[in-house]
């Protein structure tokens, strides 16, 4: 056999495969597992869910790949940009010969893998509204009853129910206990909002716990359960932690307390402090009574001043009624009178236009003596005919002797 490319005497010639086997296995065996720093670029997810990404510095790059097994226990989500620790082995993906970084573990470098997650999903729930102030709701000022959510073993229990049994003693406390940190946590706390939710008297919720670092206080962070918080049906205080702790389930509750001791002091009223605004709201109200009775008197004071008395009322109608009756009497005889003139006259009127009359001034009316029948013309008598005369007083039979037209 010729060897190959003019080299000297037999050589084996291997294939790409038998190749790449070989730099893999090289590789792996010199370099071992590898820390190495850079910042991510071209990070993509598909469908498979692994990771796919370059490591680069300002000088060079490496291929990356974090398979699923691996990335899904990363409590943060790398994105193009991120300056990054990783742990890994090199290694060479055989089919195509090329060089890839293998990754195990990754951090952020510069900030915590637990505050890079913990930013991360703040903003994607901040970006859907969960955090809003316009979906809080106002605490109740006199709840029937109140839930607890919280470890059974711990100061925060024991300050809650101390502080509202100090404020209300007869108000009606639910404690749900639950696991405040570590594994399955977040699912305990939101079966507790879910079972104190369940229980109609249950006005408003206390979820919380004492201080603590980051990792202590990492339930009250998982996504679980803010949703849970924000979704409760009864109003929500946080108390987790300190003052200086602030968690994902603080900005999601309705209202947020510093510290345990003083979630009880926003839930229930103090009695000593209604006793004291019930006295003094008594006292304001006693003044407002005396001072309004004051004024009534004065107004049916001065109503009394303006009635006067029946029997004074009685005379003074008497005399109306006498002075309308002379008014009424003078009327009558007034009309009376008018009455009379114009009758008079009516009467010298038609006396006037008697026929009587006229006879008095010397006229007399000649009738016929059968028919009663008035002789207006000589041509209405005969001669010989009996007439009846009636004059201004009396009347008289003639008979005609002679007559001329």
């Amino acid at each position: 056999m010729q060897s190959p490319l003019g080299a000297v005497g037999p050589v084996p010639v291997l294939s790409v495969s038998e190749l790449n086997q070989r730099l893999k296995a090289s590789l792996e065996g010199l370099f071992g597992e590898v820390w190495v720093g850079g910042e991510v670029s071209n990070f993509r997810v598909p469908p498979s869910g692994h990771y796919y990404f370059s490591l680069k510095d300002p000088r060079s790059q490496i291929a990356a790949v974090m398979f699923r097994s691996a990335n899904q226990v990363l409590p943060f989500r790398p994105q193009d940009g991120l300056e990054v620790i990783v742990r890994g082995r090199v290694g060479l993906y055989e089919v195509r010969g090329d060089l890839q970084l293998y990754v195990d573990a990754m951090e952020p470098r510069g900030v915590g893998s637990l505050r890079l997650a913990l930013e991360q999903l703040k903003q994607r729930l901040a970006a859907e509204g969960l955090f809003d102030g316009a979906r809080k709701r106002p605490l109740p000022f006199w709840p029937r009853a109140v839930g607890v959510a919280t470890a059974l073993t711990g100061a925060a229990v024991h300050d809650i129910v101390t502080t509202v049994r100090g404020r209300l003693p007869g108000m009606r406390l639910i404690v749900r206990p639950v696991r405040v940190q570590g594994r399955g946590a977040g699912e305990e706390i939101v079966a507790a909002l879910a079972d104190l939710n369940q229980i109609s008297e249950i006005d408003v919720i206390i979820v919380g716990r004492g201080g603590g670092s980051l990792e202590d206080l990492w339930a009250f962070n998982e996504e679980l359960v803010v949703r849970a918080v924000a979704g409760s049906r009864a109003p929500v205080v946080s108390a987790v932690g300190h003052e200086i702790d602030v968690t994902l389930t603080d900005l999601a509750a309705d209202c947020r307390a510093a510290t345990p001791t003083a979630a009880g002091t926003l839930v229930v009223p103090n009695r000593h402090e209604l006793s004291d605004r019930l006295a003094r709201v008594s006292v304001r109200l006693a003044r407002a009574v005396r001072v309004r009775l004051e004024r009534e008197r004065e107004q049916v004071a001065a109503l009394a001043r303006l009635v006067r008395h029946p029997q004074q009322q009685l005379r003074a109608q008497r005399l109306r009624v006498d002075e309308l009756a002379e008014r009424a009497t003078r009327a009558l005889d007034g009309a009376i009178r008018m009455a009379r003139e114009r009758w008079q006259g009516r009467v010298e009127r038609l006396e006037a236009l008697s026929p009587l009359a006229v006879l008095k001034r010397g006229y007399a009316i000649a009738q016929g003596d059968d028919d009663g029948r008035v002789i207006r013309s000589v041509r209405e008598v005969a001669m010989g005919e009996v007439l009846k005369l009636t004059f201004g007083h009396g009347w008289a039979r003639a008979r005609v002797e002679e007559k001329h037209e």
